[in-house]
């Protein structure tokens, strides 16, 4: 994840175009890391920063991962929140990170509640 960050701080020294690709390796390599609040910080900087670049759903995908790893389900379900209210395609993988989230915290109720509104999807 260190040598990811240092790629981006490279490419925004050198103006390079940065793109959902670019990001959504970085939130990749956090996740193997298990650096949820790097992951988020910097998607939370790609918001405001970069508002050109686009999030989908694996975007999402790789941030829910990482705070499943990190037994962040809480953050897991913002951003599930946040996948829905910037109409990101509701598919499988960003609601299977989640339900794993909540089922390692041991939150039954909130994968049930997951399952459903996956279905109604």
């Amino acid at each position: 994840w260190e040598k990811a960050l240092q790629l981006l701080s490279f490419m925004v020294q050198n103006q390079v175009k940065l793109d959902t690709i670019t990001f959504n390796a970085i939130f990749s390599s956090c996740a193997k890391s298990g650096m949820w609040e790097t992951a988020l910080q910097l998607f939370s900087m790609m918001l405001q920063v970069w508002s050109d670049v686009e999030s989908n759903t694996f975007t999402f995908t790789a941030l829910i991962s990482v705070c499943t790893k990190s037994a962040e389900w809480e953050k897991a379900l913002e951003l599930i929140g946040k996948m829905s209210e910037s109409k990101v395609e509701s598919t499988t993988p960003p609601f299977c990170a989640a339900i794993s989230a909540c089922e390692k915290a041991g939150v039954w109720k909130k994968a049930l509640q997951l399952l459903s509104v996956m279905e109604q999807n």
